[in-house]
């Protein structure tokens, strides 16, 4: 899916307009920091997951 810079220009206007510029920079570290604790939450627990659940038996799956 290609990214359309057409929309970047309006859509920053229209968040100029409706939260006003000095709260942007405040909405844009929040959403980042906000990011960063959901990815960092994702991979803390896959590796917590993949630590508790015993090591899987080798099985032999062909058909009889």
């Amino acid at each position: 899916m290609p990214f359309h810079w057409e929309l970047v220009i309006p859509l920053l206007l229209i968040a100029v307009l409706f939260f006003g510029a000095k709260r942007l920079p405040e909405i844009g570290s929040a959403a980042g920091q906000t990011i960063k604790e959901f990815q960092k939450a994702i991979h803390g627990r896959d590796t917590a997951e993949q630590a508790a659940l015993p090591p899987a038996p080798d099985q032999d799956n062909t058909p009889r």
